[in-house]
């Protein structure tokens, strides 16, 4: 029964396109999708809005990657820990991220450095760093 549950998965999350580039169809894959895909100047802060979609067969139960905001100018602004928490199998989570004491037109580049922790028991221990795919909807560049 868990084989099937998992070829069942397996076809599905094959099935999975990249929504940021809907219009091709490009599939997923073994992969971890990031998006920043909204930015919002608050108060004193930015929120930062990722859209995040885990294109393997089973659940990643944990993913905090290790990110560097860049400013305008290009110099690190400051290393943070973003937790993306719980990514399900080929299912669209949205993960909002308040940044003090910087305006969103302050930032310049978002460098995904690496998973600081990734807790999928069913996967490779490279599960949230293989393949990663980065893309963006905003002014920021995103790279990784």
């Amino acid at each position: 029964m868990k084989i099937i549950r998992r070829v069942v998965a397996a076809i599905l999350v094959s099935l999975t396109v990249v929504p940021g580039v809907m219009a091709q169809e490009k599939p997923l894959g073994e992969a971890v999708l990031i998006e920043l895909n909204a930015v919002k100047s608050n108060e004193g802060s930015c929120t930062l809005t990722f859209l995040v979609l885990n294109g393997h067969a089973s659940q990643i139960e944990k993913a905090v990657y290790e990110t560097v905001l860049f400013d305008s100018t290009g110099q690190v602004d400051r290393l943070t820990l973003f937790d993306f928490g719980t990514l399900p199998p080929g299912r669209p989570r949205v993960r909002q991220f308040s940044v003090p004491g910087i305006a969103c037109d302050g930032l310049g580049q978002v460098l995904i450095n690496g998973a600081h922790t990734c807790e999928a028991p069913e996967l490779t221990d490279t599960a949230c760093e293989a393949g990663l795919i980065l893309n963006t909807r905003t002014e920021i560049e995103v790279i990784g």
